[in-house]
């Protein structure tokens, strides 16, 4: 069976780049600024350090899946990625209250299982703190089975 190929920083090689390493080469500055506000935002909401997953996502916490094809592993339990056009929230649209949140977050979309943000600016804060929390002890308690 295939191995994960995002993982921490600390199972995979070569990505060795820190968390404020990685955030430094953001290059669009509003999005740069906005990382940084998330991984504050993130880590004081879910009591946990950053970790590097892969080459551009930023975690927190983790949680185990298992599928019923027997395949299984671990991936981030929230967390975001700098993207050109958006930031990338993952972990964020599944908690129960979730829905109820996000109607009242501000601008933004969502996918299958990421919320996508312009820019910090065009959403309340405090009510993304909350998604955070909530998304991070929904997804880091319970064993996901897809």
């Amino acid at each position: 069976m295939a191995e994960n190929k995002t993982k921490p920083t600390t199972q995979s090689v070569p990505t060795t780049q820190s968390v404020p390493e990685f955030l430094e080469t953001v290059e669009h500055p509003v999005r740069r600024a906005d990382a940084w506000t998330l991984l504050d935002l993130m880590s004081e909401a879910t009591g946990e350090q950053a970790v590097m997953w892969g080459p551009s996502m930023v975690g927190f916490g983790s949680y185990h899946y298992r599928y019923a094809s027997g395949r299984e592993g671990d991936a981030l339990a929230v967390g975001f990625a700098p993207r050109k056009t958006n930031l990338a929230l993952y972990g964020l649209t599944v908690a129960p209250g979730a829905a109820d949140l996000l109607a009242t977050l501000g601008k933004h979309k969502t996918g299958a299982a990421c919320l996508y943000i312009t820019k910090l600016a065009d959403v309340d804060l405090i009510v993304l703190t909350e998604l955070v929390r909530i998304g991070y002890r929904h997804m880091a308690t319970v064993e996901h089975r897809p």
